[in-house]
Formats: C-alpha cells, sequence, structure tokens
C-alpha cells in the first residue's frame, strides 16, 4: 500500500495524503480524518513523525505552501490550477529520484511556522508556492531557507530564484482576440483579492485594447471572488446594475482567471444569456475544469508543467547552487480558442453595443433580449 493508492481512495491529492500521515496543517479536519482511516483499515504503516524532516543527504524536495491567505485555501490541494501543479512537481521529482515532503504554513501563524519549516528544511531544496505571497514575505521566508525556488510568482529586485507565468503576455492573446473578432464593448472582470499575477494580467490586457484604441469604460469594470466556480450574487447585482445604468452589458467579457469565467458563465445563465451567442467570455489558467463547462472555455494555456519541470530542475541541479547569481525566469503562454468566444451577434454600432442579444430567458428587469 502506497501514499498514491491511499489518495486514489480518499479522492484526494498524495500532498493531502502526506500533509495528513505527518500530522502537518493544511487539510481540514474531516479530510485528514478520513485519510487516516484509510490508512488505518488499509495496514498503511506510516515512517516515524521525528523522520519527516530530510537529513542533507537524502533526495528530498520539500513543496512549502502559505494558506488562508489570499487566494490560497487551506485546502489548495484541491483547488484546480494548484492541484495540476502539484501533480507535475511530484511527475518531475520522480523522474528525478527524488521524493516530495509537502509542507504548509497558516497565514495565522506565520513566523512561528515559517521558523519551524527552517529548522527542518534549512538543508532541503524547497520549492516555496509564491502565488499569494508578497514581496517581504517572500524576503522573510527565503532568509531561513537558503535552497528556495519561488514558483508562480516574481519580484524582480530580490535575489531568489523565480518561476512564473508570462501574465501579461497571457492577457494580451486574450484582449487581442476580442478585438480581432470584433468586440469593442468589451467588461472585465477582476478578482476581489489582488495578487502579482492579476495586475501583470490587468496590464497585459489593457494594452492589447489600447493598441487597438478601445477602451473599457467605468462600468464595465467588475470584481468577484477568485474562489468560486458557481455563480456569484455580488456578480449577478454588478451586471444587473450594469444593466440599470447603460441598457445593455458588454458583448463580452474578460475574467482573471478560469473560475472567475466559470463562474461569470454560471451567472450569465441564471440572467437568461447564452455564451457566446450573446456575450463572449474568456478565461486564464486553462485548468481542467475548463473543457467540462459548456460551452467549453476560451481561455489562456498556463505552461503548468513546463514550471513545475524547471524549478524541480533548477533545485536539484547542484552546479546552479555554486553560483550566486539567482534566475528568475518566465514561462510563455498558449492561447487555447474554444466555443465560448464569437463575433458579435451583429457589427458593432459606434456605441459599441450590439443589437438584439437573444437571451430569451431574461426578464423586462435585466434588460437583456431587448433591441437596442
Amino acid at each position: 500500500m502506497k501514499m498514491e493508492d491511499i489518495a486514489k481512495i480518499a479522492q484526494v491529492s498524495k500532498s493531502a495524503v502526506s500533509l495528513a500521515l505527518s500530522g502537518k496543517p493544511g487539510i481540514g479536519s474531516e479530510t485528514r480524518e478520513r485519510i487516516l482511516r484509510i490508512a488505518r483499515e488499509m495496514g498503511y504503516s506510516a515512517k516515524p513523525r521525528s523522520t519527516a524532516a530530510p537529513d542533507k543527504t537524502s533526495k528530498t524536495l520539500v513543496f512549502l505552501v502559505i494558506t488562508n491567505l489570499g487566494i490560497v485555501l487551506e485546502e489548495y490541494y484541491q483547488q484546480p490550477f494548484f492541484r495540476e501543479l502539484i501533480h507535475f512537481v511530484e511527475d518531475r521529482c520522480r523522474t528525478k529520484g527524488y521524493s516530495v515532503i509537502f509542507s504548509s504554513v497558516d497565514m495565522e501563524h506565520f513566523e512561528r511556522d515559517v521558523r519551524a519549516a527552517a529548522e527542518d528544511y534549512r538543508h532541503s531544496p524547497v520549492i516555496l508556492l509564491g502565488t499569494n505571497l508578497s514581496r517581504e514575505q517572500i524576503a522573510a521566508i527565503s532568509a531561513k531557507l537558503p535552497q528556495l525556488v519561488v514558483l508562480d510568482t516574481c519580484f524582480d529586485t530580490l535575489p531568489v530564484h523565480f518561476i512564473e507565468i508570462n501574465n501579461a503576455m497571457g492577457a494580451y492573446q486574450a484582449g487581442s482576440h476580442l478585438c480581432d473578432i470584433g468586440h469593442l464593448d468589451i467588461g472585465y472582470v477582476a478578482s476581489n483579492v489582488r495578487i502579482h499575477n492579476f495586475e501583470e494580467r490587468k496590464a497585459g490586457f489593457m494594452g492589447a485594447l489600447r493598441e487597438r484604441g478601445v477602451e473599457i469604460a467605468p462600468g464595465r469594470m467588475f470584481s468577484v471572488a477568485p474562489t468560486i466556480l458557481s455563480s456569484q450574487e455580488s456578480m449577478r447585482q454588478q451586471l444587473e446594475a450594469c444593466l440599470h445604468s447603460e441598457g445593455k452589458l458588454p458583448t463580452a467579457l474578460f475574467c482573471e482567471c478560469d473560475y472567475i469565467a466559470i463562474s461569470a458563465m454560471k451567472t450569465l445563465a441564471e440572467l437568461g444569456y447564452r455564451v457566446p451567442e450573446d456575450i463572449s467570455v474568456i478565461g486564464f489558467d486553462n485548468i481542467s475544469e475548463s473543457v467540462i463547462v459548456t460551452p467549453e472555455l476560451t481561455t489562456i494555456h498556463v505552461e503548468k508543467e513546463k514550471m513545475a519541470q524547471l524549478a524541480v530542475d533548477l533545485l536539484t541541479d547542484s552546479a546552479e547552487w555554486s553560483s550566486d547569481a539567482r534566475i528568475k525566469t518566465r514561462v510563455d503562454t498558449r492561447f487555447v480558442e474554444r466555443l465560448s468566444t464569437s463575433a458579435p451577434a451583429v457589427a458593432a454600432t459606434g456605441t459599441g453595443a450590439t443589437g438584439t442579444t437573444g437571451a430569451t430567458g431574461a426578464t423586462g428587469a435585466t434588460g437583456a433580449g431587448q433591441q437596442e
């Protein structure tokens, strides 16, 4: 019986099993109890906790996460983007003959838990998930963990290895696509939790529109939670307010991540709007759920496997640590066109509005389906 077997039975990731068996924080109590129960029933014998911290000669890599901060939840390994990233890290480590220890720090106990992690992992190569972290937080961690690569963010002025997404490029690709297929009245759905990646995406998207002489009106800027896949009441209220003040919705929406895009599509459906016939929607990340929703989501593919490989290789290549120079790598994105975007139903007028939206399910209160 291996941890992979327990993960499959419990329907969780291997990282969740690792956290449960090592007694580390980072998973909910119910999930922990389920994993431990399955392990007992299957006769799995975990190593004593005292051996969890690797020694100087062990071929072990640590994946460190700061939870309950920004968009990284306590059960981060169940969030689609991070789940896929972790899978690729595990695969690359296995290829290179390394095992992975998963460790998490609750932001509520940041200083205490980072000190503990430094005691356990000072001599170990560490991948730090940096998605939700500030420059100051990364600086504090890097001061205690010398063999560190930060994944999924970058701060140019820190002497630390970083592997990040080319966020500006991806969002530029999204903006170019919408303009090139004829959209002039475009809305922007931002995360209400701001991180480095989202700021870069905003800059790239606005740059693409600016080059084409397109502007987003203030009434077309929306803000919602970035970790909800279902429809959101907040999104519904903002869309209805837009309809009330503007008389119409934009013909297209760019969403800062796929979570937001899927949530927006579900909210639009509740309002009686069809995607893409009435309004196009484009996301960012290309998580596995983007091909499960209907219609399949047009999005920006993030090379998660390549990012994971680069991070692991950088840590396991001893030659890199013989130099004081640090490397910052930005991995380009790829535009993926699916079924959630199309040209506006009617050529744009001087105001950027389309003609009949065709949102037959909408009520008169929302204004959907009315002729401009």
